[in-house]
C-alpha cells in the first residue's frame, strides 16, 4: 500500500496532468517506440500518428492520479486495460519499460523543478502498484485461458479456413486451429489478438469475434481501412490455407444475461461484435431491436443474414439508416441515426439494455440520445476499437 504522504505527492500532480498529461504521453511513447523498438508490434503506429493512443494513456494516467485514495474506482477502467493487454499479450517483462520512460518523461516534460527526486520517487511507487495490479489480473486471465478447455497461453497457429467479401469493405476470416483441436469458448461481444509477420516485421491487432462460439473456429471480419498496415495485408495477401497467430479472445464489452428488451445499435464495421450478440440473443425470448447504420448499401455487410432472422423470429425489429445511400438502396431512413429516428426504433419502454459501436462521433451521440430518451446509464454499453476515451453526453 502507499503511504498518505505518497498519496498526497502523486495528488498534487493532477493539475499539471489536466493541462500537460498529452504532451507528457506524446513525449512518453516518441521515447518507448525509439529506444524500445521490440514493443512497436504492441501499438497501432495509426493511432501514435492520430494522437489517440497518447490521449487514452493521459486519461488513464489523470484518472489513476485523481482516483489514488480510492482505487476501487477504476475497476471498469482497469478491465478495460487488462482485456487489451491480454489480447495483445502485454506480459510481466514490459512493465519496467514502459516504468521507466513514464517516469524518465515525467522529469524531462515537467522540468526537475516541478519532477523533484520526491515527486519521481512517489510515481515510481505508484506506477508499481498499478504495474503489480495489472500483472497479477492479467495472468489470472492468461492462467483461466489456458487451463479452460480449448483454451491455450500465448500464439497458437490457425488456418484461413474460408475467406468471404461481406460488403465493398468488409471480408470476413474464418479460422480454425492448425493442430486440430477444439477452440476456447468465448461471450458475444469479446476480441481476438492476430499476431502476423508483415514483410519481416511483426505486428498485432485486436479484431472482434463476429460469429458465436462453436467450439472449432473463429470467425473476424475486417473492414479495409485507408492506408490500414495489417487490414490491408490481410485483405489483399492472406488467403484460404494461409498461417496466423491468434492470441486467446479476451474482452469484457460481452452480452450480460437478462430479460430486458435487447437493443443493439451500429455503424458500419461497428456492426461485427453485435452479430455475435445477435445470434446468440436470438434463442432466448427477449425483444430484439437492431439498428444499424451505413454509408450505403454496397458497404453494408450481413444484412441478408439480420433480415434472414427477423423473417424467423417474433418480436425482432431490423432498422436500417443510410448516410449517402444509392437510387437501388433501400432504407428505413437515410440521413443520420436522429434523436427523434432512434426514439421511434426504441422499444416505447425505456428499461431495456443497449449495446453500440461504431465511430466515435457515432457513439458519443447515441451516448447521448439513450441518456435523453430516459434509458438508465448503468444499461447502455460501448466498446472501442481503438484506444479507449471519454464519450462527451
Amino acid at each position: 500500500m502507499l503511504s498518505s504522504q505518497v498519496r498526497a505527492i502523486v495528488k498534487s500532480t493532477v493539475p499539471l496532468l489536466e493541462t500537460g498529461g498529452e504532451a507528457l504521453t506524446t513525449h512518453f511513447y516518441k521515447m518507448m517506440l525509439t529506444e524500445y523498438p521490440q514493443v512497436r508490434p504492441l501499438f497501432n503506429q495509426a493511432h501514435q500518428a492520430s494522437g489517440d493512443q497518447a490521449r487514452a494513456l493521459a486519461n488513464g494516467v489523470l484518472m489513476y492520479a485523481r482516483h489514488i485514495d480510492q482505487l476501487e474506482v477504476l475497476g471498469p477502467l482497469v478491465s478495460r486495460i487488462v482485456a487489451k493487454h491480454v489480447a495483445l499479450q502485454i506480459l510481466p517483462e514490459h512493465y519496467p519499460i514502459v516504468g521507466d520512460c513514464l517516469l524518465r518523461s515525467i522529469r524531462e516534460v515537467l522540468g526537475e523543478d516541478i519532477a523533484t527526486d520526491e515527486v519521481i520517487d512517489a510515481w515510481a511507487q505508484a506506477y508499481e502498484l498499478l504495474a503489480g495490479l495489472l500483472i497479477g489480473s492479467e495472468e489470472e486471465v492468461y492462467a483461466a485461458s489456458a487451463e479452460a478447455p480449448g483454451g491455450w497461453r500465448g500464439a497458437r497457429g490457425f488456418i484461413v479456413e474460408r475467406k468471404v467479401a461481406e460488403s465493398e469493405e468488409i471480408t470476413s476470416f474464418h479460422l480454425v486451429p492448425e493442430d486440430g483441436g477444439a477452440v476456447l469458448d468465448f461471450a458475444p461481444g469479446q476480441f481476438i489478438g492476430l499476431r502476423l509477420d508483415i514483410d519481416g516485421e511483426e505486428a498485432r491487432r485486436n479484431y472482434s469475434l463476429s460469429a458465436a462460439a462453436n467450439g472449432r473456429s473463429y470467425r473476424i471480419s475486417v473492414k479495409r481501412e485507408p492506408g490500414g498496415k495489417v487490414s490491408n495485408f490481410l485483405h489483399d495477401r492472406v488467403g484460404e490455407g494461409d498461417r496466423i497467430e491468434l492470441f486467446a479472445p479476451a474482452g469484457d464489452f460481452i452480452l450480460r444475461p437478462g430479460r430486458k428488451p435487447l437493443v443493439l445499435i451500429t455503424a458500419g464495421v461497428g456492426i461485427t461484435p453485435a452479430l455475435a450478440m445477435l445470434e446468440v440473443a436470438q434463442h432466448s425470448d427477449r425483444p430484439i431491436h437492431f439498428i444499424h447504420c451505413a454509408r450505403n448499401g454496397a458497404v453494408h455487410a450481413f444484412r441478408d443474414w439480420v433480415e434472414n432472422i427477423a423473417a424467423q423470429r417474433q418480436n425482432f425489429r431490423h432498422f436500417v439508416c443510410y448516410s449517402e445511400p444509392s437510387q437501388s438502396d433501400r432504407a428505413d431512413a437515410t440521413g443520420f441515426l436522429t434523436l427523434e429516428r432512434l426514439s421511434g426504433w426504441l422499444p416505447a419502454e425505456r428499461d431495456l439494455d443497449a449495446y453500440f459501436l461504431g465511430p466515435k462521433p457515432f457513439m458519443a451521440q447515441v451516448k447521448k440520445h439513450l441518456k435523453t430518451l430516459g434509458v438508465p446509464d448503468g444499461q447502455c454499453h460501448y466498446e472501442f476499437f481503438g484506444p479507449a476515451s471519454a464519450l462527451d453526453s
